[in-house]
């Protein structure tokens, strides 16, 4: 399995909230902190974007997608000095309306929307997207996320039967293409996970991680893989993944463990041997410290079944 493919598995996409906003100037706009990954794409107009605590608003024009982590909050607004509306008033929870308001001057059409996670799998995506991911207008990639929204907003507005099935598949790929786009960017910042995983050293170790997640890896083998000597390994890998690559892969086997236990019978013993512990006990205690859940507790709070 690929580092991307393994990311999204955990992620665990459950539902999509879509909302077409028209505004014009004076406006603003603010989202609250939640789990959830917020996104945005400039239809026309412009806009503001300012991310409480971090570094100079963004100014965006026609054409420019963002999306950010969970945890963050940020503001839309036509000017840096105009006070914000609460974005959670105006985006409904169970039914996402067009939404019109405003001053009466300069136009702005927005489609905002944001993804909601399992509880417990949404983790890893505060710990690994970065809090913005923005796709400026004429990048390659941002067509396709166009016709994947365009195609999200018409299944939301239809609401026919199959189509909560069928938004929870377009906000896969919406999110798929998203980091796609952003691993492709030049541009952006050069450090994190996204981008580790196409820096030629760390990548390739990150590839084997996550295509033998059950190899009995240690430093010095993962420093073979990315063709390093293991203390430039260790050292480049911290600095990339601000982690060591025992505590990633770590993590790493606690969440491919998790999905087996929720989607399959396995005993736990077998579910252990699967993501490369040699014990029960050693995975029990992993998954503990991981997810602050013992693997049994668990299994029975999703719902799997407990094989005899």
């Amino acid at each position: 399995m690929d580092a991307i493919t393994d990311f999204l598995s955990a992620v665990r996409v459950q539902g999509a909230c879509y909302g077409r906003i028209q505004v014009t100037a004076p406006w603003g706009l603010q989202s609250e902190t939640g789990s959830h990954a917020r996104f945005g794409l400039i239809s026309y107009g412009q806009a503001w974007l300012t991310l409480p605590g971090t570094a100079d608003p963004i100014h965006l024009s026609h054409g420019d997608f963002f999306l950010l982590a969970p945890g963050g909050e940020y503001i839309l607004s036509d000017d840096l000095h105009t006070a914000p509306r609460q974005l959670s008033e105006l985006l409904k929870e169970k039914r996402c309306e067009p939404i019109r308001f405003g001053g009466g001057g300069a136009p702005t059409a927005i489609i905002a929307g944001r993804f909601s996670f399992d509880e417990t799998h949404g983790r890893p995506l505060t710990d690994f997207l970065p809090l913005l991911i923005l796709i400026r207008a004429g990048q390659p990639h941002l067509l396709a996320l166009q016709k994947t929204l365009e195609l999200l907003a018409s299944e939301v507005d239809a609401s026919t039967p199959g189509s909560q099935v069928a938004v929870h598949h377009l906000a896969d790929l919406l999110l798929i293409q998203a980091l796609r786009a952003h691993i492709a960017d030049t541009q952006a910042e050069r450090t994190g996970w996204l981008h580790a995983l196409s820096d030629a050293h760390i990548g390739a170790a990150l590839s084997s991680m996550h295509k033998r997640i059950e190899h009995p890896w240690t430093v010095a083998t993962l420093a073979s893989e990315a063709g390093m000597s293991r203390s430039a390994f260790a050292q480049r890998f911290k600095t990339v993944m601000s982690e060591s690559p025992l505590e990633y892969l770590t993590r790493w086997r606690i969440y491919r463990g998790s999905d087996l236990l929720r989607e399959s019978d396995r005993k736990l013993a077998d579910v252990a041997q699967a993501v490369g512990y040699d014990s029960d006990g050693a995975f029990h205690k992993a998954f503990k410290r991981v997810l602050g859940i013992a693997p049994g507790e668990y299994r029975r709070s999703v719902g799997a079944t407990q094989p005899l």
